[in-house]
C-alpha cells in the first residue's frame, strides 16, 4: 500500500492535492461555478485516495462487493481527468496578467502543485494499466480505460451545452451524447460491482458492437452538430467566457475528442477479441 511505486504515486497525489486546495482556500477566492468546481475536485481527489490506501493499509479491500483492481483504475482515470481540466480551468479564470500580489502568487503555486499532481495520477493510471494479454481487469485495459475517458468527456459536453430549442437536428445530437454516456457509464459500473458476468450475451463481441454502433452515432454528430449550430449566426463581440457560441464550440471539440476515443476504442476491442 505504501512502499510499492503505485502506492507512492497515491501518496504523492494525496499530499498535492492536499497543498493545492490550501493554497486557494486560503485565498479564499474561489468563489462561483469553476471555482466551486475546483475545490470539489482537489478535495473529492484527496478524499478517495486517503479512503483507498487506508483500505489496502488494513487489508480491509477484499471484503468489499467490488472489483478492486477494477474501481482502483477507473478512479485513479477519472482524477487524473479531473486534476488536469482543474489545472487548465483554475488559471484562466482566476490569475490575471500583471501576476503581482502575494494572492495571486499562491493560485500560480496552486496551478503548478496541481499539474504536478495530475502527473502522479497519470503515473498511477500507467502503473496500473493491463499488460498486452492480461484481461483480469477490464477497466485497467486500454478500451476500459477508454470508458471512463468517454463518460467524463461526455460529462463535460453536458455542461456546456445550452438549450437547443426546437431543431430536430441538435436534439439528435443531444440524443446520442446521452444515450452513450448511460450505456458506457452502466458498463462501468456493472464491471466493478462485478457483474458482467450474469449477461447472456458474449460479452466481449457485445462491447465491440457498441464501439461500432456508439462510433457511427458520434461520426454523424461531428458533422450535424457543427453545422446547424454556427448556421446563419457569427461569433457575439465581445464574447465572454459563459457565451453561447464559445460553449458550443467547445461542444464541437468535446465531440471530436470523443469520436476519436470509440475509434480507438473499437480498434482495440476488435483486437482483443479478434486477433489476440
Amino acid at each position: 500500500a505504501l512502499t510499492s511505486w503505485v502506492g507512492i504515486a497515491r501518496i504523492f497525489a494525496i499530499v498535492l492535492s492536499c497543498i493545492a486546495f490550501s493554497l486557494v482556500a486560503s485565498t479564499r477566492i474561489y468563489g462561483g461555478t469553476y471555482g466551486t468546481w475546483c475545490m470539489f475536485t482537489w478535495c473529492f481527489c484527496f478524499a478517495v485516495t486517503v479512503l483507498i490506501v487506508l483500505l489496502e493499509l488494513l487489508e480491509l479491500y477484499p471484503k468489499l462487493p467490488l472489483s478492486w483492481d477494477d474501481f482502483t483504475s477507473a478512479f485513479s482515470m477519472l482524477a487524473a481527468l479531473m486534476i488536469f481540466t482543474t489545472s487548465v480551468v483554475f488559471p484562466s479564470t482566476f490569475i490575471s496578467s500583471p501576476c503581482n500580489s502575494d494572492t495571486c502568487a499562491r493560485q500560480a503555486a496552486a496551478t503548478a502543485i496541481s499539474c504536478l499532481c495530475f502527473l502522479a495520477y497519470a503515473l498511477e493510471v500507467g502503473l496500473t494499466r493491463a499488460k498486452p494479454g492480461d484481461i483480469s481487469s477490464f477497466l485497467s485495459t486500454v478500451p476500459g480505460l477508454l470508458k471512463v475517458f468517454e463518460a467524463y468527456v461526455a460529462c463535460l459536453i453536458f455542461s456546456l451545452l445550452d438549450d437547443v430549442g426546437s431543431e430536430p437536428a441538435l436534439q439528435w445530437c443531444v440524443a446520442v451524447y446521452a444515450i452513450c454516456f448511460i450505456i458506457t457509464l452502466l458498463i462501468i459500473i456493472m464491471t466493478i460491482g462485478r457483474c458482467l458476468a450474469y449477461m447472456p450475451c458474449p460479452l466481449e463481441k457485445m462491447l465491440v458492437g457498441y464501439n461500432a454502433l456508439a462510433l457511427v452515432m458520434y461520426l454523424t454528430v461531428t458533422v450535424i452538430w457543427p453545422l446547424y449550430s454556427f448556421r446563419n449566426t457569427r461569433r457575439p463581440n465581445p464574447c465572454g467566457a459563459n457565451c453561447w457560441w464559445n460553449r458550443r464550440l467547445g461542444v464541437t471539440f468535446l465531440t471530436i475528442f470523443n469520436l476519436l476515443a470509440y475509434l480507438v476504442d473499437l480498434v482495440y476491442s476488435t483486437k482483443m477479441v479478434f486477433i489476440s
